[in-house]
Formats: structure tokens, sequence, C-alpha cells
């Protein structure tokens, strides 16, 4: 049902009726006096449509906004709305891109768009920031503890005993040392799970260089994290087994069925702790209400999962599936009503909100149901775990390309002088994708073309003169697209990538390769031997036996054929005798 513009300018001017006469904060602007209004002073500004879904249900938030500054002696910031459906020029002028929209004006002059979430308690201490009272503000609305007496005395305890949130019970590296393991202890050590191995050879010089950082990321790490090291010269049936391709290569494993990841960013020390206090910590956090704003503000991409204080089944289930995460992105937990409210999620209901791009609305939701769906939950952590756009580079390269779920990757490649203005539009268009409920394993990324030539050139045969250029890629396959379904260059619009992508997904355009023919086969070839060597090492005893079984049947077709041919058989040397009884 539409709220017709008449019928909300009718309710706010209810609301102005209940305050002071001489109050005028509740103004609806236009064109004519937005500049001469919000010239002095600091102005919080609604943008709004009276046919938005989301500014019907935030009405009575922004009513309530209203009443608490105009009742006020000396708010220090006032309060205002331009309706969009009438002066759409006006909201475009400003940089309104969704409703509602609210930005911050001092003294005539833009200084930011709201971007935490609408709820009433964290919109009053944002007005309180950044309000500048003439007289001296008085005390009492500094402390703002509204919300907390609420969200303790919802609070369960049981949720909040740090056991049941993935803690880990056992003292892990009680010695601070490196663990070295072979083929007897290797098994038992990845099972349990929370250990980093590098695999090293003793010849190998980039090993050699990695061993005392090894060495103390290992006492930095004491009590929290096993840090482990396998000498694959010594154990080269082992190494091969876990596919191990070069030296040094380091890998998490989280246990208990959790998988495991390469680590493939900087392996200075800060680097490899950071990753390491990130697996470490708890697989499960639980979230106040209060915090919720500043835990999205500080994630690109951010899980909560809301369940009833007694569903401990769910929650066995959400601890179990989000090892595959290994600490990033989050996974934040609560019970707390106020998220239920705020979700317009069904109370005492378990489902998963995967949050993107520091925007408090959900990108995407998992509702648990009564059946175990561990396979499902894990893909569905998998394929929201990236943000909707981030810029491609050396240190997020491998979390795109060589993500767990293979996306399809939406590349646009611009010189650095165009790579802003290519970075906003990349963003608009992965919002408008996520907007539409588009797949969530499809990844937009902008990146650096004058540092990145040579690789474009290769991979996707792109070039300094066709820049800035727009290629969907899977990488997991080494191929790419160039042109949409209609047969044209890819081009930076919602348009022309909608349709690459979805000729990509239902096979109706062709794909190119990133390698050659001889490439293709040769890695082809290398894919076999490696998996033929892998398999003889695994299995030697098996392998022999094979090995003995095929030449044994070799050797008895050929006495077949050639000692033992029947007599008067008709054989290939001719007169139907057999070579015993030539004479020749």
């Amino acid at each position: 049902m539409q709220l017709p513009s008449s019928l909300l300018v009718a309710a706010l001017a209810l609301t102005v009726s209940a305050l002071p006469v001489e109050s005028t904060e509740l103004l609806v602007l236009n064109p004519d006096n937005f500049d001469s209004t919000v010239a002095k002073g600091v102005w919080f500004v609604e943008h709004f449509s009276p046919y938005c879904g989301h500014c019907r249900n935030f009405l009575p938030t922004w009513t309530q906004l209203v009443d608490n500054v105009q009742n006020q002696t000396d708010p220090g910031i006032h309060l205002a709305q331009v309706n969009c459906a009438v002066d759409g020029d006006l909201c475009k002028q400003h940089g309104v891109d969704g409703y509602p929209q609210m930005n911050l004006y001092k003294d005539g002059k833009y200084v930011e768009t709201y971007k935490e979430s609408r709820a009433y308690d964290l919109l009053t201490a944002y007005l309180s920031k950044y309000a500048e009272p003439t007289s001296i503000p008085e005390p009492e609305p500094a402390p703002a503890p509204t919300p907390t007496p609420i969200l303790q005395v919802n609070t369960a305890p049981e949720i909040r005993d740090p056991a049941p949130l993935g803690q880990p019970e056992k003292d892990l590296n009680p010695n601070g040392a490196v663990l070295s393991l072979n083929p007897k202890t290797f098994k038992a050590a990845v099972d349990e799970g929370k250990v980093f191995v590098k695999f090293f050879a003793p010849w190998c010089g980039h090993c050699k260089k990695l061993a005392p950082i090894w060495k103390q990321l290992a006492a930095k790490m004491q009590h929290k994290l096993t840090i482990a090291e396998v000498d694959c010269d010594a154990h080269n049936a082992l190494c091969h087994a876990e596919g191990v391709a070069g030296f040094p290569q380091l890998v998490y494993y989280a246990g208990n069925g959790g998988g495991k990841t390469e680590y493939t960013n900087a392996r200075k020390l800060d680097q490899l702790k950071a990753f390491a206090d990130k697996v470490s910590g708890p697989v499960v956090q639980t979230m106040e209400f209060a915090e919720f704003a500043d835990r999205v503000a500080e994630h690109s991409v951010l899980y909560l999962f809301l369940h009833a204080p007694s569903d401990t089944r769910s929650v066995n289930q959400v601890l179990k599936a989000s090892q595959v995460l290994f600490g990033s992105p989050p996974v934040y937990t609560s019970d707390s009503s106020l998220f239920y409210d705020y979700f317009s999620v069904q109370p005492g209901s378990s489902v998963v909100l995967a949050l993107k791009d520091h925007d408090p609305a959900p990108a995407a939701v998992y509702t648990i149901a009564s059946t175990n769906q561990h396979e499902a939950l894990v893909n569905w952590f998998l394929r929201n775990r990236l943000p909707a756009s981030m810029e491609l580079d050396s240190d997020t390269f491998q979390e795109v390309m060589n993500a767990p779920h293979k996306p399809l990757v939406v590349l646009a490649a611009a010189p650095k002088a165009q790579l802003a203005v290519t970075a906003g539009a990349v963003q608009k268009i992965a919002r408008q994708w996520r907007d539409s409920k588009g797949d969530a394993g499809i990844t937009f990324v902008w990146m650096d073309a004058d540092k990145w030539a040579d690789w474009l050139k290769s991979m996707y045969g792109v070039k300094a003169k066709d820049m800035p250029s727009v290629v969907v890629a899977n990488h997991s396959r080494l191929v790419y697209y160039n042109v949409d379904q209609f047969g044209q260059p890819i081009q930076l619009t919602s348009t022309s990538i909608f349709s690459t992508i979805a000729g990509a997904m239902s096979a109706t355009i062709p794909y190119k390769h990133s390698e050659n023919a001889v490439e293709r086969m040769a890695r082809y070839l290398n894919g076999k031997l490696t998996s033929a060597e892998v398999y003889v090492t695994t299995y030697p005893w098996r392998t022999v036996f094979f090995v003995t079984t095929t030449l044994a049947v070799i050797f008895y077709v050929l006495k077949r054929l050639v000692f033992d041919y029947p007599e008067g058989s008709d054989y290939p040397y001719g007169n139907g005798m057999r070579k015993a009884d030539r004479i020749d």
C-alpha cells in the first residue's frame, strides 16, 4: 500500500502541532529555500519519497527524533526534510541515491551522509556528536544509556558464556614454540585443528628467511594457536598428499571438519600475526544492539546470527559451518529482541544475516530449518564472504580470484587518473546487482591498469588504448568474457554487465581462454603427472601391485599371441604354422 504524500505531510503536521508554537524544525525544504535555510548552523536533512516503504517504516522514528530535538532548550542542531518525489532535481544535486538518505550540513556546506543504522538510540547519539549548542550543554543527555538495561534484561547467560561460542578448551601452543610434525603426528594435529603449518625444504632460500619469523610467530601465539612445520625433504609423501606445490607453503587447518586454507599474503611478522590472531579468535562473538553500527562500519562484510536463547541446535549448526570462514568475515550472534524488531524478523526464529559494504540492511538472509543443513550453510557462508565490490590488488587477489566458491568476477580496469571514477561506477553497479537480489557469488572489482598492465594484457588481451575496459572472468577455469549477449564489448553500465553475467551463467555467450593451446596442454599434462606422482608416493604398495599385475597381463597376452598360437589358424606369419614349427 502506497502512502500519498499529502497523508505523509498531514502526519508530520500533526506532530508539529504537538510541539511548541515557536518551533520551526519540522520543515519540508525545496529549491527556493534550501540554501538559505541551511546556511547557518548544523542541519540534519532527511531526503525521502512518500512512495518508499523504508521511508514509511522510518517515519515513527523520525517523528520521535524530531520530538526529542525540539523539546530541548538548545539542541544545537536542526532537522528538516526534502520530498524527492516533488523536488527530484534538488535531491540529485545533493547526491541522493536511495531513500531515506540523511545528510549533515554545517553552515551551508555538506559534511557527510549518515551511514549507520536508523535506530533511534544511534541517531540521537549521532546528533549529540555533531550538535553545536550556543549555550553550555546540560549534562543529562551525555550518557544516553537508555538501551543498556533492555539488552541486559534480554541477555541469556548461557549464550554469553564463551565456551559454546568456539573458544578453544585446550591450551594450544603451551610452550610458544614451533611444533615439528611427521606422518605419525600430522593427522592428529590437523584433526584437532587450530594449527598453522609451514611446509618447507631445508635447501630453500625463502624457507631459511622465514624460519626466524616463524619462531617469533610461535612465541607470540603462545596459548592461542599451534604453529607447526613439516620438513618436505624428510616427509616427501606427506607433502605431496597435502598438495604442496612450492616452498614455503603455509596452510591453516581449522579441524573438526572445518577444512583448510592456504595463506598467500605477505610473510612479514605483522601480517602473519594478524592472520593468526584472526583465526585463533572465537568462531562466533556476541554483539549488543548498541554496538551494531560500529561493527557494520568496521567490517566490509560480517554475519549476524539471531536465535532464541534456548536454541542450542541452531547455535551448534552455525558454529560448525562457520569454521570454514577461518574468522573472516566475523560471525556475531545475539538473542536481543531489538535486532528482531530492527530487521523485522519473526521473534524466536533462527536466521543468519549477511551485511556487506558497511550497509546495515542485509544483503542476504539464511533461515535455519529444523533439519541439519551443514553443507548448504557452508556454501552460503562462502558465497557471501566477499563484499559486493572492492579493489583488486596484490593483497586481495587470492581471496577474490581463488575464492573457494569460484566466483564470476566483474573486473573494470582503468588508468590511475580514471581509477576513482571507475571505482565509483563499479560500486554503484554492484549495489544495483545486490539490490536486485542477484547471485551473491558475483564479485565486482576495479583495478589499476597502469600497475597491472602486463598481467591484463597476457590474461585478458586488454591493451592500454582500450582503457577503461571491462571483462567478466572465471579465474578457476582461466576463462573470461569480453562481450555481452548482444555481441558488443562490455561497457561499464549495469545493462551491459548484467547481460554478460546472464550469458556467462547460462552458457549462451562464448568464452575465451586466458592461456594459449600450448599452455593449456602443458597444464593438463602437468596435472596428470602430478596426480600420478601423488598417487604413487601415497600408495606405493598398491602401485607396485597394479604395475606387476599389468606387466603379467601383457606378458600373458604376448605369450598367447606369439608362442601359443593354435595350429591351423590363420596366423599372420603364414601357412597356419606356429613359429616353433617353422624352419626359418
